[in-house]
């Protein structure tokens, strides 16, 4: 049976990755020089929120090839087949650094393949399709039918993103400081989502909260089309900051609208870092972003 890997990026619970066997490469989180979560050190969700609830400004570093050599050379037994699914080229440098990586690892060991998937999204957009993909492995499908599965559906991984304001993703160069500005007036939320090339785009401005979470919603049944079956039946995911009631708001909303299987999680501080506490994500399949 082949290997999934993914990185951080994705959000997905640990508790799912332990249970589906897919492992992680780990993108850095930095504050004053030292790195407070990574390959080595862990940082929970709510110790995290806390440090940027007290100020802290910290920043991220991508994984680098010799992180992805070190990684393949140290799991080369684990399997003949590694199917790795990361963060968005649009949004960091770590899906070119691993292709670097395993290119020379296949060189050294010529009878291991290693496939990369640009997800063409980060958090929950990585994170569906890497479920996708374990749902695939785990019905029997090939190291190749799984792989092709994952490029040619990555653009169908489709989030809706809202944020109280823009200034942490500002800060982390991810949207322009006008847009910052403007979607931090009053009570004014941006609607963020990525687009094709997997760059974030703010799309609209929503007035107050609670009509910005309503609006994922709506979002979602514009955009999964033919797909909605295919949420239906398999999993639409729900992640957020460190507001956990914003979140269950939105899955209740999910729920009543039929989606049995919802699933909540956190965003990390790999995701966290750049969007601050108030993030809430719908990801979900659809027929355009």
């Amino acid at each position: 049976m082949f290997k999934i890997i993914t990185d951080n990026g994705s959000d997905l619970p640990v508790s799912f990755m332990q249970e589906k066997n897919i492992d992680c490469m780990y993108l850095s989180t930095i504050l004053d020089g030292e790195v407070i979560n990574g390959k080595d050190k862990k940082l929970s969700a709510e110790e995290f929120y806390k440090m940027l609830s007290e100020g802290a400004k910290p920043s991220t570093s991508q994984i680098n090839p010799a992180d992805a050599k070190e990684y393949f050379e140290a799991h080369i037994n684990d399997a003949d087949e590694f199917l790795y699914i990361g963060i968005s080229t649009g949004l960091s440098g770590t899906v070119g650094s691993v292709k670097i990586g395993a290119e020379e690892i296949m060189e050294k060991y010529p009878d291991k393949k290693i496939e990369v998937v640009d997800s063409l999204s980060g958090s929950l957009g990585e994170g569906l399709l890497v479920w996708h993909a374990a749902k695939l492995r785990d019905e029997g499908k090939s190291f190749e039918e799984t792989a092709r599965w994952c490029h040619e559906n990555a653009k169908f991984c489709i989030l809706a993103i809202t944020v109280d304001n823009l200034f942490d993703l500002w800060r982390g160069g991810r949207v322009s400081k006008s847009s910052a500005v403007l979607g931090t007036l009053a009570s004014v939320k941006p609607f963020i989502i990525v687009d094709d090339n997997g760059k974030l785009e703010v799309t609209k401005k929503i007035r107050g909260r609670k009509k910005a979470l309503q609006y994922l919603t709506e979002f979602m049944q514009e955009h999964e089309g033919s797909r909605k079956t295919e949420n239906m039946e398999n999993v639409v995911m729900v992640c957020h900051g460190n507001v956990p009631e914003d979140a269950a708001y939105v899955e209740g909303l999910l729920k009543e609208m039929g989606y049995k299987n919802v699933m909540v999680g956190n965003a990390g501080p790999m995701i966290g870092t750049h969007t601050g506490a108030s993030l809430v994500i719908i990801g979900f399949l659809g027929d355009f972003r």
